[in-house]
């Protein structure tokens, strides 16, 4: 009997034969061959009504919510067993609404729902994108981790003072590695005190914190604080074994009420010890990866060497203070004539050295003011500073020249002794018994008289000269102004007046208007104010003053 589905046909040159039709499938408006066709897609595809009732589902949303299409048929989407309904009717109706995909956690993934609102319900698409979620997680926590390293050698690098700095590394790790974290420094003596602290729970800040304050006295050497310090390497356990070593029941009961589940402690190294550690508590659940590991140990070791480096510009900066203060002795007592200095140390190690003030007599009894400055800045400037001050002393008294000599003799003998020091230099001297002031100026800040009618007024040329260490045949002016009993002479370094976000004239105006305020006050009094006025604070530079009032004439 012939094959109804063949139709016949004749091979080239061969015998007839029949050919074999396809078999006939349903044409895809057909809602069988629809239904089958979506049902393969691996996208989870479901349908509701406007009450969100599922009336449609592929094999897909099956397998996502957990039940059979005839059991989920006509239920609330929202109420079908499980979390997944829940989550996939509240993210449909959020991404109908907005016209955009949202992403949702459900059934242990992430999906992308997609969604479109007609009159007759709601359709949603589902696609599982945990793999892609994963790897964004991923490269998230690696440029996370990146951002970390940055911020922390940013906070480091610069610190002058190291505790504080370490402070804030607490906030710095958290939450990047951590839920919690406890920074820990050890001084010279082998003293170690907890100095910062933070939580990603801000309701748990607080417990962290008084945590910190107590934890140290209680804690015993087996703790794991105690071990990163003793061997200077890293350590982990279980809170619940720390609770077992400590014997003081309240700080066990601060440190069970954080619902920390273990805890990681990295030592900061340093050259020659271990100068603190770094406590990473971490609630249940928490994976420390191997990458976020050794991120904490490169931010461990960048904590310790700024402790170290901060430690060395301390004694740097005390030794520098030490040497600038011994050469700057009192002043002699002057007839007729009262002289106040003052010097303020810079904040910065770096920037202590090279300001200098002097007062002496010459020969012939006249009295002799110097201010200085050393270009530069450290123990070398302040070297620097004491034999170019002895140099002016000596220069002054052997030649018996007014200012201008005195400048000039100086940059000659900088020239052979000092090649390459850079310096500015006033000097002014009293003549008369104190009624005229002859001055020089090489590139200094101006004087300044504060006459005894509050008048400010700043000694200066059109054109200044030039600093000392540049050319020591440069000529050297100088001028001659009275004085009437009661002025106020103040010679000051460029510290006095200079301003980060500020210019060098706005500076000296302040300068001028302080003064000017300050006019009738005793000459002490009146130097101490103005420093705190000025300066506000310790100076980014450091700051030398020398203030001289003149009396009435001697009879």
């Amino acid at each position: 009997m012939a094959d109804p589905l063949a139709v016949p046909g004749r091979a080239p040159g061969g015998p007839q034969h029949t050919v074999p039709l396809p078999r006939r499938t349903p044409p895809l408006g057909d809602p069988a061959a629809l239904a089958a066709l979506v049902d393969r897609l691996p996208a989870a595809v479901l349908a509701l009504d406007p009450d969100g009732r599922l009336t449609w589902l592929n094999a897909a949303a099956e397998r996502l919510l957990g039940h059979l299409q005839g059991d989920l048929l006509g239920q609330v989407l929202a109420e079908v067993p499980g979390t997944a309904g829940r989550a996939l009717a509240s993210a449909g109706a959020e991404a109908a609404d907005s016209g955009e995909p949202v992403t949702v956690q459900a059934a242990g993934g992430w999906f992308e729902v997609r969604a479109a609102r007609a009159a007759e319900g709601l359709a949603l698409t589902v696609s599982d994108v945990s793999g892609r979620r994963t790897v964004q997680e991923r490269a998230d926590r690696s440029a996370a981790r990146a951002t970390l390293l940055v911020r922390v050698a940013a906070e480091l690098s610069g610190a002058l003072d190291g505790v504080s700095a370490l402070g804030r590394l607490a906030r710095l790790v958290v939450p990047v590695l951590t839920d919690g974290c406890v920074v820990t420094v050890v001084d010279r003596e082998g003293r170690a005190r907890d100095v910062g602290s933070w939580h990603a729970d801000p309701e748990r800040r607080d417990l962290l914190a008084r945590y910190a304050r107590v934890r140290l006295d209680t804690l015993p050497p087996s703790s794991p604080v105690g071990q990163a310090l003793r061997t200077g390497e890293p350590v982990s356990a279980q809170v619940t074994d720390v609770l077992e070593l400590m014997s003081e029941d309240r700080t066990r009961e601060m440190l069970r009420s954080l619902r920390a589940e273990s805890v990681i402690v990295l030592p900061l190294p340093a050259e020659s010890r271990t100068v603190g550690v770094l406590s990473l508590y971490l609630d249940a659940g928490r994976q420390v990866a191997a990458e976020d590991l050794a991120t904490a140990r490169a931010v461990a070791v960048q904590a310790g060497r700024a402790i170290d480096r901060v430690g060395r510009q301390s004694r740097q900066i005390q030794l520098a203070e030490a040497l600038q203060r011994s050469l700057l002795t009192e002043p002699p007592a002057l007839p007729g004539i009262e002289v106040v200095v003052r010097y303020v140390p810079a904040a910065e190690a770096a920037r202590v050295g090279g300001d200098w003030y002097d007062t002496f007599l010459q020969p012939d009894g006249d009295p002799v003011v110097v201010i200085g400055d050393v270009v530069g800045h450290d123990t070398v400037a302040a070297a620097a500073m004491g034999q170019l001050r002895g140099l002016v002393r000596g220069i002054a008294h052997s030649g018996g020249g007014g200012p201008a000599a005195v400048l000039r003799g100086l940059d000659e003998a900088m020239a052979s002794m000092h090649a390459g020091t850079l310096a500015t230099a006033a000097v002014a001297r009293l003549e008369a018994g104190g009624t005229r002031l002859r001055w020089a100026n090489a590139g200094h800040p101006p004087p300044v008289l504060l006459g005894p009618d509050g008048t400010v007024t700043a000694l200066e040329h059109e054109e200044a000269d030039l600093l000392l260490g540049v050319d020591p045949t440069a000529d050297r002016r100088e001028a001659v102004v009275p004085l009437a009993p009661g002025t106020t002479l103040l010679l000051h370094t460029d510290g006095l007046v200079e301003r980060r976000g500020s210019t060098l004239d706005e500076g000296t105006a302040r300068l001028h208007a302080t003064l000017a305020a300050l006019a009738g006050r005793p000459l002490p009094g009146l130097c101490d104010e103005l420093l705190a006025r000025l300066l506000q604070g310790t100076p980014q530079d450091d700051v030398a003053l020398v203030a001289l009032t003149v009396g009435a004439p001697p009879a």
